[in-house]
């Protein structure tokens, strides 16, 4: 951990804590996501690097695990205050990271811009960002990880002999993962129903199409911005109607934004309303509770240590990957999740699998390196 300083607006000075863990590089050089929000602390940062062990021992990719973040909340800030921001964590940062020991990636409230403040000041302090022919913090497609979280719910209902198509999806939250689950659900024939944000959720009864997306991303894309400026473009969208987002009948929940935002009472809505399956596309939105109420339920569920690994097919590729091979290793990787889960006498449980064959795929390598 160390603190920052940040002059904001008013030239007032803030201080901050700024986190990086560094887990296990048994597979290889740390790789993990930045997270910045009011919310985050050691405690988080610590869970979310442990998960992270496992989700890159998914992959079988040569990526070790790390995580960082901090508690500054980039939704409630200046361009200027977030830039100084992302030049002061770096600077700090520099130390730890690197193109033979670290790679930071995009996490909850860092996106382009963000990842473009912190390379920038990098290069100021660190010329070298290559290694092996391999860029460091290189601009990668960000809707890569949104994307895979549709191409799990796809495996995930093939094993069900169903497919996509006129499938109605809750989405939780309005980030950039958020956005691209959104889009590749529209391209596989589902209907987008809801966006949510700290103001609250909007709802079309009749689906999100191509066109309100384009309109909810320009609205989203502006620093600050709420949700609910959409309503006003919109003359069938409900904001705040009914009272929870999980009153409205869905097929399918994709739980995008925030930690700990789906629990037991939520769980046994979308159950009583029809939903078939609920795919993480945030970390740890889904509480142990929830989890539990999911399997007795019998409600499908796709944890995010395996829905998220699309950030680490996304860095093993680089710009060379394209939408085969992503579907591709998302196949292989929730086939091998699905048969370790069924070996160890938990067949459908995604959650127990990717616990088993996560932990054997790392402490195989440490008995090689042994």
């Amino acid at each position: 951990m160390f603190i920052m300083h940040v002059i904001l607006s008013d030239k007032s000075f803030y201080f901050y804590r700024g986190f990086r863990i560094q887990y296990s590089s048994s597979l290889g050089p740390y790789e993990g996501p930045i997270h910045l929000g009011s919310h985050v602390d050691g405690g988080l940062i610590k869970a979310l690097g442990f998960d992270n062990v496992f989700s890159n021992g998914l992959t079988g990719y040569d990526l070790g695990s790390s995580v960082g973040g901090s508690d500054f909340n980039p939704f409630d800030k200046s361009e200027g205050e977030v830039q100084r921001f992302c030049q002061s964590y770096m600077t700090e940062l520099s130390k730890y990271v690197g193109p033979d020991v670290d790679h930071p990636t995009m996490g909850m409230g860092v996106a382009e811009k963000e990842m473009g403040y912190l390379y920038g000041q990098y290069k100021r302090i660190d010329a070298k960002c290559t290694s092996a022919g391999v860029p460091f913090m290189s601009r990668k497609d960000s809707k890569v990880p949104g994307h895979a979280v549709v191409l799990f719910a796809k495996e995930m209902l093939k094993d069900q002999n169903q497919s996509l198509m006129g499938k109605r999806c809750l989405i939780l939250g309005s980030g950039k993962s958020a956005r691209a689950v959104a889009e590749k659900l529209l391209e596989y024939g589902a209907i987008p129903l809801t966006f949510s944000d700290e103001s609250g959720f909007v709802y079309e009864p009749s689906g999100i199409d191509e066109s309100k997306l384009r309109t909810i991303s320009k609205i989203k894309t502006e620093r600050g911005s709420m949700l609910g400026r959409y309503v006003i473009s919109s003359t069938t969208a409900k904001f705040n109607e009914p009272g929870s987002i999980f009153d409205i009948p869905c097929d399918l929940c994709f739980p995008c934004g925030a930690v700990k935002s789906v629990d037991d009472d939520a769980v046994t809505k979308l159950a009583d309303n029809g939903c078939m399956g609920v795919i993480e596309g945030g970390h740890k939105n889904v509480t142990i509770e929830g989890r539990q109420t999911l399997k007795s339920r019998g409600v499908m569920y796709g944890p995010h240590i395996v829905t998220l690994t699309g950030a680490n097919i996304g860095h093993a590729h680089g710009h060379n990957l394209s939408d085969e091979t992503l579907e591709e290793e998302v196949r292989r990787i929730y086939n091998d999740v699905k048969s370790t889960a069924t070996e160890f006498n938990a067949r459908g449980d995604l959650f127990a699998g990717k616990s088993e064959f996560g932990d054997l795929a790392t402490h195989l390598t440490l008995v090689c390196l042994c």
